[in-house]
């Protein structure tokens, strides 16, 4: 009787919403007034009431070719019909091979081998695995320390919540991997408020690096990892020459540079990677989202060629080089995806277009300025973080407000503590930056 009682209960319907554990939600909250979308359209999402949603957001900063392309959609019925699924332990399938020799031929300088992973979360955890493994193949074994960032987002594995700097992630699960340092983060309202694009103040935080190798030593020092620009954590743009500096002191202490490029990779900054835009070369990139614009799991971690070169060299023949990999690594489906994103950016130039906009997308961020509670407005390529003065005693309640109500006014941004993060997908035009920002003005209007 229990057991048909309990049958019963859970008896799947499309109405039940209480199976699903959501991730990053509000469950409670989202369950007694559900928001669902039910289609996806070139800049627009339907909902479950038939309204057209603007998404600013790039559903998750991952579709940047727009929604529902028909080349994508046919190229992976296709794959599907002819090949569901192929192993890439031992074996291989031709679409990963091309694939790869098509993303190296868009990578700056000698970042020339991809290791496939299936989501960012699981490419940085492989970028750090590579890293710490390289050192020991170059005979340099005590080299397993890294250093993340304060603030810094990448993805939710152990590996990418240790090298994070988000409290919330962090402080539920533990203490995390040993041997993790941090460098500050460079958000500063009081120097930086309401700059457009790189802010001039705070090239100097790189040099907290020098700190940390001086406490620890270079040779215990595997690699840094950063994102040119950190996304998930509000939108915070590196200040000029950060970066350079960056890269300066890792090469005189032999430290490997990771860029976490998940957000930025993949045109959003107007170039291939964030890389190509600052001109500056790290020795790993984690990408995943725009890789197949986010209509299938897929990521990649990008290596220079002598990183891959040590590995093959220390191994004897027919030795596996590196002990590492997923089921999924390398996924016809995922493949056949990413082989047709990477056509539609290439034959609709959307990477020289997000550039063209750019300034447009700017101009539009920063008309917000003088709006109520608004107290910093930044920008880089088509991202844009708007910052708003916290409820006293109710963090994230304004922000989160802003979303409720700019989502039924068919407005999708993101939220992230008080900062909306917009990254709209590379296909908009001006039309509908300006729909988004006069949408968004109203909302920020009537905020309490």
């Amino acid at each position: 009787m229990a057991a048909t009682s309990q049958a019963q209960r859970f008896e799947p319907t499309p109405n039940n919403l209480e199976a699903f554990w959501m991730p990053f939600t509000a469950n409670r909250q989202f369950k007694s007034k559900p928001r669902l979308f039910v289609g996806a359209k070139d800049m627009h999402y339907t909902t479950h009431d038939g309204r057209q949603v603007l998404d600013a957001t790039a559903g998750l900063w991952c579709c940047n070719a727009g929604h529902g392309r028909k080349p994508i959609s046919e190229a992976v019925a296709r794959q599907i019909a002819q090949m569901d699924y192929a192993p890439a332990f031992q074996m291989g399938h031709p679409a990963a091979f091309e694939l790869a020799s098509r993303l190296a031929a868009i990578l700056p300088g000698d970042l020339d081998h991809v290791f496939f992973t299936n989501s960012g979360s699981e490419s940085v955890d492989t970028a750090l695995k590579i890293a710490i493994a390289y050192q020991r193949v170059k005979g340099q074994g005590t080299r397993v320390r890294l250093i993340g960032r304060e603030r810094g987002y990448h993805g939710v594995g152990f590996g990418g919540i240790s090298v994070g700097g988000i409290v919330s992630n962090r402080k539920f699960f533990g203490p995390l991997l040993n041997g993790v340092d941090h460098l500050p983060h460079t958000h500063n309202l009081e120097k930086n408020a309401f700059s457009k694009g790189e802010p001039e103040w705070g090239a100097h935080l790189a040099d907290e690096l020098e700190r940390i190798v001086a406490l620890h030593d270079a040779s215990t020092i595997a690699a840094v990892i950063i994102e040119p620009v950190a996304g998930s954590t509000g939108v915070l743009i590196p200040p000029k020459g950060y970066l350079k500096k960056i890269r300066q002191i890792c090469d005189k202490h032999g430290i490997l540079l990771i860029f976490d490029e998940v957000i930025t990779g993949f045109g959003r900054l107007g170039a291939s990677f964030a890389a190509e835009h600052f001109g500056i070369q790290p020795d790993i990139i984690t990408t995943a989202k725009g890789i197949t614009s986010g209509t299938v799991p897929m990521g990649a971690v990008f290596v220079r060629k002598g990183i891959y070169d040590a590995f093959m060299e220390s191994a004897s023949e027919n030795a596996i080089e590196l002990f590492h990999g997923y089921t999924y690594s390398a996924h016809p489906v995922a493949c056949a995806a990413a082989l047709a994103t990477l056509d539609i950016y290439r034959d609709e130039g959307l990477f020289e277009h997000a550039a063209e906009l750019a300034p447009y997308w700017q101009d539009a961020v920063h008309s917000l300025r003088g709006t109520k509670n608004v107290i910093d407005l930044r920008n880089l390529g088509l991202i844009a973080g708007i910052e708003l003065e916290p409820i006293p005693g109710k963090p994230t309640a304004r922000a989160f407000d802003a979303f409720l109500k700019s989502y039924d006014k068919n407005l999708l941004i993101r939220t992230t503590g008080d900062i909306i993060a917009m990254s709209p997908p590379l296909i908009a035009q001006k039309n509908h930056i300006d729909q988004m920002f006069d949408i968004l003005s109203g909302v920020l209007k009537t905020l309490d």
